[in-house]
């Protein structure tokens, strides 16, 4: 009985990092040699590069310097393993996202990618041509059909890899996450495999790049559609799975499978996982943030932690008259708690002194939020200071509710390199707190319980001015997401006043979010690649 054994090499490419990248190509499949005996090991889409390497595919030296590194793996790779790994590459005066087959020394084939995916984050045919051929290597007596990422989403090119005698399907994929992602890749594969018969390996990245993050979950299923291995979501590590030839046909073998986690876990895992390798590719130290006791900032420092180690954290309460006590105390409760450098700035002296500098310009006004917003800056102002003279990055706190009416101030609270709960809306964040407690305590009950404030103000609440953020945010995902129109939203159930308010919020405020840090893109329609809208246009909401 012939046996067969592939490995899915589930990787952290640093993007743009091709010599980096390479050494990490070659000693992965050395490890998948000596550790599990593969004949064949496949790395993820556009490996070599990283992905997505976005402009720098337009280098002119990018091609020179891939040239150099498809060199090296010949000369370096070890022998008697076929190696399948992705990266760009310019033929015949067009650019591809290319799989190459790397064996003995020797390139033997090159696959094109047939469906270039140009929605959401995607804009690939921005840079690559599309491949029109399937390409079928064989291996010790399996036919294996390439394909890469976006084509197993599409039919083609499954179809044709399969009318061109592929026994096993192979798919190098850079597959970002989003909410129910990982359910949604697996019934994808489950189908397809059914459609052609056909087994599927699918090997994915792991990591964060700028505001993409990779849960990994590489996977195998049957021709059947059955699942039969799955790596680990959220860990760099090499998965084997066994094939045997029986029947005329090759079939996987049962081996580990991932645990399911839940919903909480997934984003809390991508938020983690997205901050970790921003601080880290980018080369800071650490991170600062403001801790306020309230719980956006909360649920942040607990994360930072989480990402980096609380040696690599530190926190700044900043309170002024509005700051209640038990946002001192709960704040200094949660540092003491997780172990981070903790410091007090009261930011009284500077408001006043701003305050005393403007008193002649602002004689004869009404105070407004223009006061409110002084407070925030300069909280910004600190936190930048001990950014430049300690080197760590500010961590903003603000979230995507927030984001989307415009609760934030351009040069406060926004101030920042980065942003871990962009993405997550409000009623979220409450989610992600609870279950976090459930794993150690990181977060002051308190803190979870407290009707939400800005405290900018006296006695001020989040309520005092937008709907409850169930029904805020049942509004934004609608909004958002679904690109509902606001009768159509009022259709579903909402008030109209509510509707109308929170649509003309989100519209006008697009200025703002053009100027925030980026942050872990964790939903469909993330701020950012995703929502892209004129910030200067005439629409009205309505229909």
């Amino acid at each position: 009985m012939q046996d067969l054994t592939l490995v899915m090499a589930q990787l952290d490419p640093l993007v743009g990092d091709i010599p980096g990248n390479t050494d990490r190509a070659i000693e992965t499949v050395r490890e998948a040699r000596i550790e599990h005996g593969a004949d064949i090991v496949v790395l993820p889409e556009l490996f070599l590069t990283g992905y997505p390497p976005e402009d720098l595919l337009l280098r002119p030296s990018m091609e020179t310097r891939l040239r150099h590194a498809r060199a090296r793996m010949a000369e370096k790779m070890a022998r008697d393993v076929m190696v399948i790994v992705g990266y760009p590459g310019r033929r015949e005066g067009q650019n591809w996202n290319l799989a190459g087959v790397l064996y003995n020394g020797e390139w033997l084939d090159e696959y094109a990618k047939q469906a270039l995916p140009n929605y959401e984050v995607f804009d690939e045919q921005r840079y690559f041509a599309v491949g029109h051929k399937p390409l079928v290597v064989e291996h010790k007596g399996a036919r294996l059909g390439i394909l890469i990422c976006e084509d197993v989403w599409a039919e083609a090119p499954v179809q044709r890899a399969r009318d061109a005698g592929a026994e096993i399907l192979v798919t190098l994929n850079a597959s970002p996450f989003h909410q129910d992602k990982p359910a949604e890749r697996l019934a994808l594969l489950e189908q397809r495999a059914r459609e052609v018969s056909l087994p599927i390996v699918y090997v994915n990245q792991i990591g964060g790049q700028d505001e993409l993050v990779f849960d990994g979950g590489s996977a195998c299923v049957d021709g059947l559609g059955q699942l039969r291995v799955q790596a680990p979501h959220w860990a760099v590590g090499l998965m084997p799975v066994q094939f045997v030839h029986e029947q005329d046909r090759w079939v996987p073998q049962a081996g580990e499978l991932d645990e399911e986690a839940s919903a909480e876990e997934n984003l809390y895992c991508a938020l983690v996982t997205g901050l970790r390798d921003y601080v880290n590719k980018s080369g800071f130290q650490g991170v600062v943030l403001g801790l306020s006791g309230g719980i956006d900032s909360a649920l942040s420092l607990a994360i930072a932690v989480d990402a980096l180690g609380p040696q690599r954290v530190h926190a700044v309460m900043m309170p002024y008259h509005y700051t209640a006590d038990i946002s001192k105390q709960d704040a200094a409760a949660q540092a003491e708690l997780l172990g981070v450098e903790y410091e007090v700035m009261p930011i009284e002296p500077m408001v006043e002194a701003f305050m005393s500098t403007l008193a002649e310009s602002f004689a004869g006004t009404e105070r407004d939020t223009t006061e409110e917003n002084l407070q925030s800056r300069c909280r910004g102002v600190l936190l930048m200071a001990i950014s430049n003279k300690k080197g760590l990055m500010v961590l903003t706190t603000g979230n995507k509710s927030e984001m989307a009416v415009g609760y934030a101030t351009l040069y406060g609270d926004m101030v920042g390199g980065y942003n871990a709960i962009k993405d997550v809306y409000k009623t979220w964040v409450y989610r992600l707190a609870r279950w976090r407690n459930t794993q150690s305590p990181a977060i002051p009950e308190r803190v979870i319980e407290r009707p939400p404030s800005a405290e900018l103000a006296p006695d001020q609440q989040d309520s005092d001015s937008l709907p409850d953020y169930d029904i805020l945010d049942a509004i934004l995902v609608r909004y958002i997401e679904g690109d509902m129109s606001a009768e159509a939203i009022i259709d579903a159930g909402f008030d109209r006043d509510d509707v109308y308010k929170v649509v003309r919020l989100v519209d006008r405020c697009e200025y703002k979010r053009r100027q925030a840090p980026v942050g872990v893109r964790v939903t469909r329609r993330g701020f950012g690649r995703d929502r892209r809208y004129p910030i200067v246009n005439g629409w009205q909401p309505g229909e």
